[in-house]
């Protein structure tokens, strides 16, 4: 739990200025916004802590973070993304440069390495591809073309709705036009050099979709994010809601965990509050809704509602994103005497990303076709002060939710001895595959633990354990009702279905929700942290740089 964080036994008021359900970067980040405009805000939360995939959790003296392994552009203090972090932590959030390479592709034995820099990245891909110089040249073009047209896109989603309507096209259509295309689509038609392409989509895993059936926005978004380099929070990924938090409890809100919101009260066509597990009721004049918005209208509203407004055909047509299984691993040993580092690995049997998925997927096993490697003790400088003598290894591979559905209904960690069986095979192979990349830890685990889309499905409320909220396909880009406000008056959504999946784009969505509701008058301090800035050098990144795992 984090510092300051009270837990469902606290007193709530009857009524506060705003309601956010779920504590995660996008939840907190509208929260902390609406807090800065003055208002109370109360964020309830159902897990036993707050952060939504932005927290960690601790097992036998070992820290691990769940979703949060690198975060590009916060180094630079220019960048949209470290703005927004410094105003809603108040400039408490602190960042850790990884090493210049930040990820590592293996297709088979053969690695490629993704350097910090867009010269860098370009040298080193010239390196591997010497031929391809005009389709590289090309494609950079393309991702930082894609990364300029996504501030009017997304910032359309935050206009009043009589404006939006005016301006939509003219906002929207230059991202439209490249999101509305699968990754495999615009760069075949960059370079018939299959390699090359399963090399630059190698990241593919970070937004969860490969290829062919990817957005080549999404895809661009999330490489821009990553070219001038990543980092890590200062602290763990704890770090993020344990700064912000203080904000909101500065204007007189609340973050409570163990509290699980069974509805959201809706009377005369407009939201009121929200009903907890055990029939507390608490209102106020806005909520906003941050786990999701199939989540949403599914689980937080009449089914009444649902079909009031028409919301069947867009669920519908919204795919949840993959499920995933991971191991958290802890070591006897420091990450410098074990030969660690701060570089991601991301491991495939070959160049053949989507066939390998769909093989996969049609025929489970233990052979995944993506396997990623984060290192989260090497990526913190205060690691060795909190855990002196001790290493961390997080591993996170595809998984269906198919595998585990006969289980769903059975408490967590009782699931009976199949279930046990099930995690040590997966453990076993993914522990296997860690092995050919670092040898030298064979022997050295202290202790694993497997994570399966039960977990997610039962920490996060996502049913089927998605990882990523709706999927990435050009279809998710056309959904015009993906955005902060709802046919419902004063219901807001907030986080990664808005915007983006990832900790970036949930943290945009929230500051764009904050806007909605505050209006573009009172918000238009945070308009201005949307909009990209001039240092002494270069330009800062754009809002739609906004990925971030």
């Amino acid at each position: 739990m984090s510092v300051g964080t009270a837990r469902h036994r606290a007193r709530l008021d009857p009524h506060y200025d705003a309601i956010v359900v779920g504590s995660g970067i996008g939840g907190l980040s509208t929260a902390a916004c609406l807090a800065k405009a003055g208002q109370r805000v109360l964020v309830l939360e159902q897990h036993y802590t707050a952060g939504g995939f932005t927290h960690t959790y601790a097992r036998k003296g070992y820290e691990w973070d769940v979703g949060v392994h690198y975060i590009g552009e916060v180094h630079r203090p220019h960048s949209v993304m470290r703005r927004i972090f410094d105003y809603i932590s108040e400039g408490q959030l602190q960042w850790a440069q990884m090493d210049e390479v930040y990820d590592r592709v293996y297709l088979g034995h053969e690695s490629f390495d993704f350097v910090s820099g867009v010269k860098c990245f370009r040298a080193k891909m010239l390196g591997y591809f010497p031929e391809e110089e005009a389709a590289l040249d090309r494609y950079l073009q393309l991702v930082h073309a894609v990364s300029s047209s996504t501030s009017s896109f997304f910032m359309a989603k935050a206009l009043p709705d009589w404006l939006a309507k005016i301006l939509d096209r003219p906002l929207t259509h230059s991202f439209a036009s490249y999101a509305n295309q699968t990754t495999a689509s615009v760069l075949s038609r960059l370079t018939k050099n299959t390699k090359m392409i399963a090399v630059l989509t190698g990241q593919w895993g970070d937004y969860g979709l490969p290829p062919q059936s990817s957005s080549f926005g999404v895809h661009a978004l999330l490489v821009k994010h990553y070219l001038s380099g990543a980092n890590y929070p200062v602290g763990g990924a704890s770090s993020i809601a344990r700064t912000i938090e203080p904000v909101i409890r500065k204007a007189g809100g609340q973050v409570v965990t163990n509290a699980e919101v069974e509805q959201v009260l809706v009377r005369g066509g407009k939201a009121t509050g929200v009903r907890l597990r055990g029939g507390q009721e608490v209102h106020a004049k806005t909520i906003v809704s941050a786990i999701g918005a199939a989540n949403t209208w599914r689980r937080l509203l009449d089914r009444a509602e649902l079909a009031k407004h028409g919301m069947e055909a867009p669920l519908a047509r919204s795919q949840p994103s993959m499920a995933h299984v991971g191991v958290y691993i802890g070591l006897k040993g420091s990450s410098q005497d074990l030969g660690l580092g701060t570089t991601n690995l991301w491991l495939y049997r070959d160049e053949h990303h989507d066939a390998n998925l769909k093989d996969f997927m049609a025929n489970p096993g233990m052979d995944f076709p993506v396997v990623y490697i984060s290192f989260p003790s090497s990526k913190d400088p205060h690691w060795e002060r909190n855990f002196p003598g001790k290493s961390t290894i997080e591993i996170v591979a595809p998984a269906p939710y198919s595998w585990f559905k006969q289980w769903e209904g059975r408490p967590w960690q009782k699931r009976g001895e199949d279930y046990t069986k099930l995690k040590a095979s997966i453990q076993d192979s993914l522990l296997a595959r860690l092995y050919e990349v670092h040898p030298q830890l064979v022997g050295k685990v202290d202790y694993a633990e497997v994570s399966t889309p039960l977990s997610t499905a039962h920490f996060s409320c996502y049913s089927t354990g998605e990882l990523y909220g709706l999927d990435h396909g050009p279809q998710r880009f056309q959904e015009r009702w993906l955005r902060p406000s709802t046919p419902i008056r004063n219901l807001y959504l907030t986080g990664q279905d808005i915007v983006s999946c990832g900790v970036g784009g949930a943290m945009v969505a929230g500051v764009l929700t904050a806007i909605k509701i505050l209006g573009l008058w009172q918000a238009r301090g945070l308009i201005q942290l949307l909009k990209p800035k001039r240092s002494k050098s270069k330009r800062s990144s754009s809002v739609g740089l906004t990925y971030a795992r």
